[in-house]
């Protein structure tokens, strides 16, 4: 299955709605970070271009809840494929995952435009961002740092693959230092999940914390202990001040952390 936009221009072609994970059912309860997706896609071989997946529900809407999660799009599918695509959002902006625990999922996103504050990117998947630009936001609601983190991977465990973003570039409206780059998510569903991100040859603009660019998420599980790593980043939230907070690859383990290793005999157009 194929979506393609009406133009070249993502902005003429815009799916969005404004649910949010603490958002009530009709029938009690609430929606849950899976319920609150604009759109949702299951099926492998799903391909889009020249689309926007936007939810734009605020945390004004809905003050005091916890449940403010909003994701734009849900993407669950193999061989899921993105190009001149926009993601926006808030908190979870793109859920990356899979069909189940065991379920491998290889999606590749590029070209692409992804904006929010928490946790914009995450989810299990085994997923490629090529040349694509993350955007992080002002937050009115808090007055300290951190903001949010870019990225939370939920890699299973058995999966030697998780996040990969190659030759793009980091922004943000915050002050300098306000967003982490990444903490791991490891769910309740999945105590044995190690989060795996590499980010290489990319640039990160001041917004990320060049200091301490990772964090945990939970208590049991030190992102020191997942499989985080870097390779040639440039800009100023890349400057390495503490060897120690930020794992780099040497050129050798670089050369099987590309798009061509993460997609195996799939080759996205």
């Amino acid at each position: 299955m194929t979506w393609l936009g009406a133009s070249g221009n993502p902005r003429d072609t815009v799916i969005v709605y404004d649910n949010a994970a603490g958002t009530p059912k009709p029938g009690g309860g609430t929606l849950g970070t899976s319920g609150s997706a604009t759109t949702t896609l299951r099926p492998d071989g799903f391909t889009a271009r020249g689309i926007t997946f936007a939810n734009d529900w605020l945390r004004t809407d809905l003050p005091g809840t916890g449940g403010t999660q909003a994701v734009a799009l849900k993407v669950q599918g193999d061989r899921s494929a993105f190009t001149h695509c926009r993601f926006l959002g808030h908190q979870d902006t793109l859920y990356a995952d899979t069909l189940s625990l065991g379920t491998f999922a290889r999606q590749y996103f590029a070209h692409c435009y992804v904006e929010g504050d928490v946790d914009v990117v995450f989810g299990r998947a085994t997923a490629v961002f090529a040349h694509c630009h993350f955007r992080t936001l002002l937050r009115p609601d808090l007055t300290g740092a951190p903001y949010g983190f870019v990225f939370a991977p939920s890699t299973a465990g058995a999966n030697p693959r998780g996040y990969l973003v190659t030759g793009s570039r980091i922004s943000s409206e915050a002050p300098d230092g306000f967003y982490k780059l990444a903490r791991p998510w490891v769910p309740s569903s999945d105590p044995t999940a190690r989060p795996m991100l590499t980010v290489r040859e990319t640039h990160l603009g001041a917004g990320i914390d060049a200091v301490a660019p990772y964090t945990d998420m939970s208590s049991g599980h030190p992102w020191q202990e997942q499989r985080f790593a870097e390779y040639r980043n440039t800009g100023p939230g890349a400057v390495i001040t503490v060897p120690e907070n930020r794992p780099q690859l040497g050129r050798a383990e670089a050369a099987s952390h590309t798009p061509k290793a993460h997609l195996g005999d799939w080759r996205p157009r």
